[in-house]
């Protein structure tokens, strides 16, 4: 369509999406009035009046009353203001939608109740400072008198949902059901018991204390990284690049507790990795048969739909990693005779 150019009243309505006569009665109601009439008295539209009455239409598709439309039509606004207006609308009619369908497969999910159904459309409706409020409040009650080093419990609460501004239904999900969690006394409790006897011990006090948080997310991390990508660029893990990535990490390590890097200490740290998948299929086992708090129903949970929230990637697992391919990489330097 031209700017300037005049369509008549079966065009526009043919443009608009509308009926002909729904076309004659907003321009009777003085919503959207022609453009031009000729001397016949036909009415003619151009592209701008045309734009108001597909907004018109999409308006009334969700039941905004005349009054409104009027308001909303008014003063003067030009074309440009008119499609901004139109796609704003849609979008958060979208998002309304997506929340709507997030809560409805929720529900069919969990077989839900009308009080569940309430309390699922406040969850998606929360605004960013509510949602802030519902997460601080959840880690204010489990980290209250935790034996664990200072600072622990702080970094923990970093790993925080934050819903963007345009989620997708699979976020909305997430977060009810994180929300849901979080709110759920017996859900604090188990999160707090196993972080209790899990960072309380004196192994989990080292884990816990603020060297070695910061080695596990920053240093140690990126060393990790680089581990594996010589391990997934087929290196072999005796091989220049991969010793060279390996010594970088295990000096590291070692600088954690004061010591220094020997033959011996290396050959000790690679018996201990080539011994961690059975160490980690032992913890499973006990796991499924631990009537207590356990990672993945508790923290494991509450990080992983953090993930799902925030629409990151789940991190490499723990049980991802190449520990045989380390294991041969740390192991020392045979001298020969």
């Amino acid at each position: 369509m031209h700017d300037r150019e005049l369509y008549p009243i079966g065009d526009a309505a043919r443009r608009s999406g509308l009926s002909v006569s729904a076309v004659r009665f907003y321009a009777d109601a003085g919503v959207v009035e022609p453009t031009r009439l000729n001397e016949a008295g036909h009415r003619f539209y151009d592209v701008g009046a045309i734009a108001r009455l597909e907004l018109v239409r999409t308006l009334r598709e969700l039941d905004t009353d005349l009054g409104e439309i009027r308001r909303l039509l008014g003063g003067g606004t030009t074309l440009h203001d008119l499609l901004t207006t139109h796609l704003e609308i849609v979008e958060r009619h979208e998002r309304t939608l997506r929340a709507r369908r997030a809560v409805l497969r929720t529900l069919i999910r969990q077989g839900g109740t009308t009080a569940q159904a309430d309390l699922m459309h406040k969850l998606v409706s929360m605004t960013d400072e509510e949602r802030e409020r519902v997460v601080d409040d959840f880690w204010n009650e489990v980290g209250e008198g935790l034996d664990v080093p200072d600072g622990f419990v702080d970094r923990l609460r970093t790993m925080r949902p934050v819903l963007p501004a345009d989620p997708t239904a699979d976020q909305l999900e997430a977060w009810i059901e994180l929300a849901d969690l979080v709110r759920d006394a017996e859900f604090r409790d188990s999160v707090r018991t196993y972080l209790r006897d899990t960072y309380s011990t004196p192994e989990g006090q080292t884990v816990a204390s603020a060297p070695v948080q910061d080695f596990i997310h920053t240093d140690g991390a990126a060393l990790v990284g680089e581990i594996l990508a010589v391990h997934r660029a087929g290196e072999s893990p005796r091989s220049p690049r991969a010793q060279e990535a390996v010594v970088r990490f295990m000096e590291a390590a070692t600088a954690l507790s004061g010591m220094t890097l020997t033959p011996e200490f290396r050959d000790r740290m690679a018996e201990g990795y080539r011994r961690i998948p059975d160490l980690m299929r032992q913890i499973a086992e006990e796991d499924a048969a631990s009537e207590g708090p356990v990672y993945d129903d508790t923290h494991g949970r509450y990080l992983a739909l953090v993930a799902a929230v925030n629409g990151t990637a789940p991190e490499e697992g723990p049980e991802d990693l190449p520990y045989a391919w380390i294991a041969d990489a740390m192991r020392a330097p045979t001298t020969g005779p």
